[in-house]
């Protein structure tokens, strides 16, 4: 599929961000879990890609910046679709990239200390876009056990078209990366298996929330011992049998919906889920105290609302999605990777901080 073909059609799927002028529900939990006393504050600290601020990386359009704490203390931002130019499509495609930033207060704003590749941000393996067998790989996220970094990964022939996913590795902090022999076919529980989310547990294993990438799908859960992660085999599912829930049975919805980019975070003794609801055009949260608690009773509330363009402000965004949390956010001052693409124009395609205060699950 040519760049401009596969750009189109990704146009056309807009993210499952819905029409420019689809907009989202009130503040709270929407119908569904558990309220919370006091009001979320949100608002928007800066741009986080765009001209003057990662021109120097020659990377002006991109999205994603899924973080992750590295082991030397600097976090590591690894971003999907990549250009050159202020738009999509705008030369140099690569994904994924990554930008370093050794920012301490993020209170005052992620700045970048540098690019994997050095001066200018390069794909982080090689290999060509829009080549006979697939179109592009794009991130789903990152996770650090010890101090090896592991990346799950999409390969796509033609957005969201999911021919398979895989898990890549990094011992020198980002520098360099090795396919760990980890793949997992497009159609794995009936293609639920595609995007996924991560974070280790204190009992040793790492509890992994998937879905497709069609946008309208539900989550399912699985889980895999640390030491195990790159062994598909080892992955085993949460599901119902015979009225009760439990591990080994048949991977059953943990939570109904239509879903995009998911980000699993422990934060303050809690397990906390970001994702984009695609079938509300919003990026919600909801905190539980174990990945396997009802999700469907958890506490729940509405953080970026999606909004016409010309009708932004605070948590009102345009055609957003991702939502991935930042390292050092707490659950009461929590700090935000969100991407926006305004797909008819191919600008804005960017990524942007949010901080978000006033979650208070009980």
């Amino acid at each position: 599929m040519r760049r401009s073909v596969f750009v189109r059609a990704a146009a056309a799927a807009a993210l499952g961000a819905g029409p420019a002028g689809r907009t989202g529900g009130p503040a709270g939990p929407e119908g569904s879990g558990r309220d919370g006393s006091g009001e979320i504050r949100v608002e928007k600290v800066r741009d986080l890609t765009g001209p003057g601020i990662t021109t120097r990386f020659r990377m002006e359009a991109t999205d994603l910046g899924i973080p992750v704490r590295l082991p030397d203390g600097r976090m590591l931002f690894v971003f999907g679709d990549t250009f050159e130019e202020a738009r999509v499509g705008g030369g140099w495609w690569r994904s994924p990239v990554g930008l370093y930033s050794d920012t301490s207060r993020l209170d005052e704003g992620i700045a970048w200390s540098g690019a994997v590749g050095g001066q200018h941000a390069r794909q982080l393996w090689a290999y060509e876009h829009d080549n006979p067998l697939f179109t592009t790989m794009l991130p789903s996220d990152a996770i650090l056990l010890g101090r090896s970094l592991y990346l799950h990964v999409s390969v796509h022939r033609g957005w969201g078209n999911v021919l398979w996913t895989e898990i890549w590795r990094s011992d020198d902090a980002g520098t360099t990366w090795r396919h760990t022999g980890a793949r997992f076919p497009g159609d794995a529980h009936g293609g639920l298996f595609q995007l996924l989310t991560w974070a280790l547990a204190d009992d040793g294993h790492v509890y992994a929330y998937s879905t497709g990438y069609g946008r309208n799908g539900p989550l399912l859960l699985h889980r895999v011992a640390a030491d195990a992660l790159a062994d598909p085999a080892a992955y085993v599912p949460w599901g119902r049998r015979a009225g009760s829930w439990g591990w080994g049975n048949p991977p059953t919805p943990v939570l109904d919906g239509g879903f995009g980019e998911l980000c699993l975070r422990r934060l303050d003794g809690h397990w906390l889920l970001v994702c984009f609801n695609a079938a509300q055009a919003r990026i919600e949260a909801l905190v539980a105290d174990r990945p396997t608690a009802d999700l469907g009773a958890a506490y729940r509330r509405t953080l970026i609302h999606g909004a016409a363009w010309g009708e932004e402000g605070g948590a009102r965004v345009a055609q957003p999605y991702g939502g991935y949390v930042v390292p050092g956010s707490r659950l009461d001052d929590l700090h935000l990777a969100v991407s926006q693409w305004r797909t008819g124009a191919g600008w804005p395609y960017r990524v942007m901080q949010f901080r978000v205060r006033g979650l208070r699950p009980g």
